[in-house]
């Protein structure tokens, strides 16, 4: 038995149809259940931020927060700034990302490109899941028994740097490492096509690709450790008074600014706490931009 096809036969259109009732109905309710969830989910963020803005406003708008410290000024004593808690949260923050960067890239770089399936890189990624979930505080101990207990090395800043470093590097690990793994693997036959080594593919090709990603990041892992209280309460002490030596000595953060504040009962306690958590929001806000203003300078050039 034979079947034959007229090719003269004109093509039929496609019918469409219609959305029932049903699906419309399910859809929107879909629609409420999310729109509901982002209101209720929007309701706390501005809270949040009317009760910081309504209540630290007044320190961040005078120049003297910016400028002094609260050396020499009794707890009750209005006035002061919160110049040396900025110095010292800035200085942590960049000394942990001086760390935390080249070592996760490079962590990242091996799991992608070098690890395949290995023991090693299991393990590693094994290890970098228990980093990701390990809280503040635990780092902060590790470092203290480590730096302090055992090496007879004294609290300082350089110590909460390396707290920090435990809970940046994971993030900047994962971040990087899905930022290499969406690269195109046309990009890297091309190059080796040409005869270019492997690890100048990595260097000329791969990491320049993934940048915008990378750089992103980097800084909003940096933007989340800079507000952690636990390193800097059990590894360094609180100092009304600027210190640029992260090496010794005691040195002001604005997390440990709000935390040493927060015992402090009077109007200028208050005035403190509520104008460092608006600085330290500002500072991190500042970071967010500046992630996305590297995103979009080192974003791959397309014509």
């Amino acid at each position: 038995m034979t079947t034959t096809i007229d090719l003269d036969a004109p093509a039929r259109e496609p019918t469409f149809v219609g959305v029932s009732a049903g699906r419309r109905m399910k859809n929107a309710g879909a629609t409420a259940l999310v729109g509901l969830a982002f209101l209720i989910a929007l309701v706390p963020l501005i809270w949040v931020v009317y009760s910081v803005l309504a209540n630290g406003a007044g320190a961040v708008l005078n120049s003297q927060w910016w400028s002094q410290s609260l050396n020499g000024l009794l707890a009750r004593q209005q006035g002061g700034g919160a110049y040396h808690a900025i110095i010292g949260t800035l200085f942590q923050g960049l000394v942990c990302a001086a760390i935390a960067t080249p070592i996760g890239i490079m962590v990242a770089v091996y799991l992608v490109e070098y690890g395949g399936r290995s023991r090693l890189a299991r393990a590693t990624t094994f290890m970098v899941d228990i980093l990701t979930g390990v809280p503040s505080i635990v780092a902060a101990l590790f470092i203290y028994a480590v730096w302090i207990s055992i090496f007879g090395l004294g609290r300082s800043a350089l110590a909460v740097s390396l707290a920090l470093v435990l809970l940046m590097v994971p993030v900047v690990v994962r971040s990087s490492e899905e930022m290499l793994r969406i690269v195109p693997d046309d990009l890297r036959e091309a190059s080796y096509a040409l005869g270019v080594p492997k690890w100048k593919t990595i260097v000329k090709v791969v990491i320049p690709t993934a940048l915008s990603g990378m750089l992103t990041g980097v800084v909003l892992a940096l933007a989340r450790v800079m507000g952690e209280t636990a390193p800097v309460l059990i590894l360094v002490a609180y100092a009304p008074y600027i210190n640029f030596n992260i090496f010794e000595g005691n040195m002001a953060s604005l997390p440990l600014l709000m935390t040493v504040e927060r015992n402090n009962p009077t109007d200028a306690g208050s005035y403190r706490v509520w104008g460092a958590a608006i600085t330290l929001i500002l500072i991190i806000t500042l970071f967010q931009l500046l992630a996305a203003f590297l995103s979009k300078v080192t974003a791959p050039k397309t014509k």
